[in-house]
């Protein structure tokens, strides 16, 4: 059984970081509001530094290493936020950084890591590739690997964001993140039944991309099938650690199609007048598949990132 990090462990990443990351603004849509029947507060993470919640964990992790682990340097394999959010960190504490990025990654990810001074190492676009590179990697360099999500660290890190929204918003009575990983929706959970244990959480996942929810509802670890979703950050599947905290502190995940989370993009781009990427937009269209169970409801959402590829959007 993996160790599951406390409310005392999410304070303490909170204390950590909090030098070095954006204490993100929370807004709110009349409109939204009026549309789904529901008071949400959204939690832009968008504006966060590397423009995604990963940027907390990942510097979290950093800021936790001894000075002799920090010296060797950092290492992961990631596609996207991970990637740009370790290799910020590992530049603000002056260590080495080291990425595996699949050869299909996005070039405006891949120019990001290369910007915040990564060493980049391209490999196959394969899960079992990106492994191998990287033990090769962690062998040469003798660096530390952080994992983009499966890390104690980490999730405390993620967790710091709910901390925030609930200092905010007082009286909230649902809390809702996207999952993918687990990394955002486990630090979330723990944060908010750790402070009002009566806050309902719930998750939030593509239908195309649901093993989190079969997981929650069979109650065994269950693999991805063929996830296939505009949702991109989105499609990795929950590890042992983050099963388990789900399991323990999330209510609840909901589905939804494609088209529901399109629909949610426009209306947080048209209306909030700010950029999203397509994960970020799967809370709010959860809210619109299943207006009953947010009416009337004080909702906080984290909005998990802007970082969306302009000459490729869904509408």
């Amino acid at each position: 059984m993996p160790s599951i990090p406390t409310l005392s462990d999410i304070q303490a990443a909170y204390k950590r970081i909090r030098p070095f990351v954006h204490e993100t603004p929370v807004h709110t849509s009349q409109t939204i509001n009026r549309i789904t029947g529901s008071d949400i507060y959204f939690k832009c993470e968008n504006f966060q530094k590397a423009g995604a919640f990963k940027y907390r964990g990942a510097t979290n992790a950093i800021m936790a290493l001894s000075a002799k682990e920090a010296g060797k340097g950092v290492a992961t394999h990631s596609s996207g936020n991970h990637a740009a959010a370790l290799a910020l960190a590992a530049a603000i504490r002056g260590i080495k950084c080291y990425v595996v990025m699949p050869s299909s990654a996005p070039e405006t990810k891949i120019k990001a890591v290369k910007n915040y001074g990564a060493e980049i190492t391209f490999c196959e676009p394969t899960l079992e590739s990106r492994e191998s590179t990287l033990k090769q990697v962690v062998k040469r360099t003798g660096s530390v690997f952080i994992h983009p999500f499966d890390d104690f660290n980490v999730v405390c890190g993620q967790g710091t964001a709910t901390l925030e929204l609930l200092n905010h918003c007082s009286g909230t009575d649902i809390v809702m993140a996207p999952v993918g990983g687990g990394g955002l929706l486990g630090g979330t959970s723990i944060a908010a039944k750790s402070v009002r244990s009566e806050i309902i959480v719930y998750g939030a996942e593509p239908k195309n991309a649901d093993d989190a929810y079969r997981s929650l509802k069979s109650g065994i670890l269950q693999p991805p099938l063929k996830p296939n979703t505009i949702a991109d950050g989105l499609l990795t599947a929950l590890s042992e650690l983050t099963f388990t905290i789900i399991s323990k502190y999330t209510d609840d995940i909901f589905t939804v199609s494609e088209a529901s989370i399109v629909e949610a993009m426009k209306l947080i781009w048209q209306l909030m007048k700010i950029i999203v990427e397509p994960s970020s937009a799967v809370p709010l269209a959860a809210i619109i598949e299943n207006p009953e169970a947010f009416r009337g409801k004080k909702t906080g959402i984290i909005l998990s990132g802007g970082n969306v590829d302009l000459s490729k959007l869904p509408f």
